[in-house]
């Protein structure tokens, strides 16, 4: 039963809500934007549960929805007659019989039971320029118990005239020690490997729960610190067998590919070496473990910062640099890989 006081960080987020809360001034239009996987639905069922909530109480300092009431029974089932959310029939847009049918024609009728009638949009970027005009004519003249929320990645994909009428509530990236926490008390990760999957989540709570739950990403960051290791002993050829062996896609990712190389894997592929590298940094500056993201690799960052300088780890550092924005400029990846290795190999 998720409330306001189970969302991590997002204190601007949650002081705006708790002010509708209080207040009962609420708009009839929000975007709730950020990265996928940072939880905007998660928040967005929670402040649409207590919009429509009968009992509201105050619990821990914040207005919360009861979780008791028929109203909250229906919301936690995913039930609710009065909380809608717009579907669509093609994976890649939301046309404009989607938002005309399901919302635009159907905000005509009163709540069902509620004093308001919810639409909460997922990936509302995927709206056509159609859609998102038909949408423009509700949001011009909406009635006075609708509440639409717009969940998106990207907001710079909507008409001017779509943001001018809604309030935006932008996502923030979570701070590395709240995800820790979370994943260690909630989840029962143990401390290494929460923040081993904090620091690679860059702010995102989805994103940390899924690399925790993930066994291939151990099995990426394992190997990639292998092929590290024996850098030395290895021909390029070697070198970049062991890389596509790393980075082949699976089947579920087979779209996404290039080459013969899962770019999601190779994001983080990427990720591993940078905060490896980085690690042998603040080892060798500090001969501390407590701030190492790959403790468990300690025995090998101890031999590394041995026989490194610090002029040799700040050239690697800048080779990966170069790697990540040539791959972003669709630069030949293996070509990429192959002078970042050698560099790496070189300065090791």
């Amino acid at each position: 039963m998720a409330d306001f006081a189970d969302i991590i960080d997002q204190n601007q987020m949650k002081e705006h809500m708790q002010n509708v809360l209080r207040t009962g001034k609420v708009s009839h239009a929000y975007i709730i934007s950020g990265e996928n996987g940072s939880g905007k639905e998660y928040i967005a069922k929670i402040f649409a549960k207590a919009l429509q909530c009968e009992h509201k109480e105050n619990k821990n300092g914040y207005e919360e929805a009861c979780n008791e009431c028929h109203s909250c029974v229906q919301a936690l089932s995913d039930n609710h007659p009065d909380i809608i959310t717009i579907t669509h029939e093609k994976p890649g847009s939301i046309g404009v019989d989607d938002i005309r049918e399901k919302l635009r024609d159907d905000v005509v009728i009163r709540p069902y039971e509620s004093n308001y009638k919810i639409y909460i949009i997922p990936e509302g970027e995927k709206m056509t320029p159609a859609a998102q005009n038909a949408l423009l004519k509700t949001l011009e003249e909406p009635p006075a118990y609708i509440v639409i929320i717009i969940l998106t990645n990207n907001i710079n994909a909507f008409l001017p005239t779509i943001t001018s009428r809604c309030i935006v509530l932008p996502m923030k990236p979570v701070q590395d020690d709240s995800i820790k926490k979370y994943l260690m008390e909630e989840c029962h990760v143990v401390d290494y490997k929460a923040m081993l999957c904090a620091s690679f989540a860059r702010g995102n709570v989805g994103k940390a729960l899924a690399l925790a739950s993930n066994s291939s990403f151990d099995e990426l960051k394992n190997g990639t610190i292998e092929l590290v290791s024996k850098l030395q002993n290895l021909e390029i050829h070697d070198m970049m067998d062991r890389v596509h062996e790393l980075l082949a896609p699976s089947e579920e990712n087979e779209k996404s590919a290039k080459k013969g190389i899962d770019m999601h894997a190779l994001e983080d592929f990427m990720d591993v070496l940078l905060f490896l590298f980085r690690d042998i940094l603040v080892f060798k500056a500090t001969d501390e473990v407590e701030h190492l993201i790959f403790s468990d690799k300690l025995s090998y960052i101890r031999d590394v910062t041995q026989k490194c300088t610090y002029d040799g780890i700040n050239r690697i550092i800048n080779d990966m640099e170069i790697a990540r924005n040539r791959i972003n400029s669709n630069v030949n990846i293996d070509l990429a890989l192959e002078l970042m290795l050698l560099g790496i190999k070189e300065n090791l």
